[in-house]
């Protein structure tokens, strides 16, 4: 699985660190969202996708 952002969507709020902290993260200072971990374990699908779903603007793609 690969993530990503389109940061032309991306507003910021964080809702995507609520269900995947260790896979997003918006640094003190950063206006939009940053992904720590492109590649997360297939362990953790449902956390992402829950993550992607939770985004208001649909900026996060999972990629198989």
């Amino acid at each position: 699985m690969h993530v990503t952002v389109d940061y032309d969507l991306c507003p910021g709020n964080g809702q995507c660190l609520l269900a995947a902290p260790h896979v997003f993260d918006i640094p003190e200072g950063a206006e939009q969202v940053v992904v720590l971990n492109s590649a997360p374990p297939e362990a953790d699908r449902e956390l992402v996708v829950r993550a992607a779903a939770m985004c208001p603007a649909q900026a996060i793609r999972i990629l198989n």
